[in-house]
């Protein structure tokens, strides 16, 4: 259903690549051309912030509110920044920190959990193994969370086999945090039936055991960070995409025909809804 994202911009140390990270130029595969590379000082977007404080207390006028700011972002371009979200910062600072973890370690290291052709999850790089053009400037690492019933260790297992033991603790540490994702967005999910004018289950229930995708995203430094991007123009499919960024600017969203800032915001996390909620909507 969700896209748990986190981005971690720029580190103090630098993991091997095939090329210096420290040359003058980047290399051509990496430079977008001219109509498409980043605008240096956009406007800021306005992504409301709802805070859910009220709501998680179940306070019916906090609720209304909630999803009546809600409803008017979607109606426009579909992002929403929550705050007051339950979620414990120490948690959010950890997943932060193992990340940085993961990322620092040698290439050959990373490579141990790389993504295989045709899977969805696993370590991915544009630095390594591919001969493109308009190369994102990234790493990733992706991994699935179930809410199934009766599935609870899923993400600790993959840290497991597919990172190593060595890695386990953040295993556990993904485990919490996905989990707590889950949970916000099911919160989400009957907010946005509210401000629709359907029942507040309506979508709850059929979310309730969902199947998300965790994504790190890793933006090395960049010496010429003006010709190239992190992450290409897209669309989301999922339901879903909740959004925690680090403390460095980046995250630009197309609305009326420009391109906007979400400055990040340590204590809130970046909502947005996704193609196969529209079309969920659509349907009903």
């Amino acid at each position: 259903m969700t896209i748990p994202c986190m981005i971690k911009n720029q580190s103090p140390s630098f993991p091997h690549y095939p090329f210096s990270l420290h040359q003058s130029h980047i290399p051509q595969q990496f430079i977008w051309p001219d109509p498409e590379k980043p605008s240096l000082d956009p406007p800021e977007l306005h992504a409301p912030l709802v805070d859910l404080r009220g709501f998680l207390a179940g306070e019916p006028d906090a609720l209304f509110e909630a999803a009546e700011l809600i409803g008017k972002a979607c109606r426009h371009h579909g992002f929403f920044q929550v705050t007051n979200h339950g979620v414990d910062a120490r948690l959010i600072a950890n997943a932060h920190q193992y990340m940085d973890r993961f990322f620092k370690q040698p290439l050959e290291e990373k490579r141990r959990a790389e993504r295989k052709v045709g899977e969805h999850c696993g370590y991915s790089s544009s630095f390594i193994g591919r001969f493109s053009s308009k190369l994102p400037w990234k790493e990733t690492l992706s991994f699935e969370y179930c809410a199934e019933k009766g599935i609870s260790n899923g993400v600790e297992d993959y840290f497991c086999t597919s990172v190593g033991q060595d890695f386990a603790h953040l295993g556990k540490i993904y485990q919490e945090y996905c989990s707590a994702m889950s949970t916000i967005s099911i919160k989400i999910m009957e907010l946005l039936a509210m401000s629709l004018g359907v029942n507040r289950a309506h979508f709850k229930d059929f979310f309730e055991e969902n199947e998300s995708i965790m994504r790190l995203n890793y933006y090395p430094p960049c010496q010429n960070p003006d010709q190239t991007l992190g992450t290409g123009p897209h669309c989301d499919p999922t339901s879903l995409t909740i959004l925690h960024q680090d403390n460095i600017d980046g995250l630009q969203v197309f609305v009326d025909n420009e391109w906007r800032s979400v400055p990040p915001n340590p204590d809130a996390f970046v909502v947005n809804i996704g193609d196969t909620f529209m079309v969920c909507t659509v349907i009903n």
